[in-house]
């Protein structure tokens, strides 16, 4: 009985949470002056979820469907299962997207990721929640090294729901 109180305290106090983690598979090319403009393998593994799930929810506050997400990335000719860490937008409503945000290092050097789920509507889920349009910049900069384009293999599903962890 204790367990149950335990989390039901946490839900009814705003301190119940929960992680997922997702893999995003696919391809990047460089820029001509920064490698070889071919397709080249691309994946981030991160796991992400709101550490308090009532300001997750809640429409008025900066975290609306908001959250940190941290793993790894590996971009051939650049790293390889690099750290990784920014933050996962669920803007459902305000862009029909969601938007994969991470800053990492490569030689003391910082870029950032930013990738996209766009056109998100109720009758293209299995296309729109799978498909993640992206660049690496420079993050100082803002100069671009390079396009992604990363999948959420639906062969993977049953792996991402079990991942579903309560905090």
């Amino acid at each position: 009985m204790g367990r149950i109180n335990d989390f039901k305290n946490m839900l009814t106090e705003g301190r119940l949470g929960f992680t997922m983690d997702e893999v995003m598979t696919g391809s990047h090319v460089f820029e001509p002056e920064f490698g070889t403009p071919e397709e080249r393998f691309m994946e981030f593994n991160v796991t992400w979820g709101p550490k308090e799930f009532t300001p997750f929810i809640n429409p008025f506050g900066d975290k609306f469907l908001k959250n940190k997400l941290e793993g790894t990335v590996t971009i051939d000719g650049m790293c390889y299962n690099t750290p990784c860490e920014g933050t996962l937008e669920l803007n459902y409503f305000s862009e029909a997207k969601i938007r994969y945000t991470f800053d990492f290092e490569v030689d003391g050097k910082a870029y950032r990721h930013v990738g996209e789920k766009v056109n998100i509507k109720p009758w293209n889920l299995p296309i729109s929640h799978t498909t993640c349009f992206g660049t690496v910049v420079e993050k100082e900069t803002g100069k671009l090294v390079s396009k992604t384009l990363t999948f959420f293999k639906l062969k993977t599903s049953l792996a991402f729901i079990a991942s579903l962890k309560f905090a």
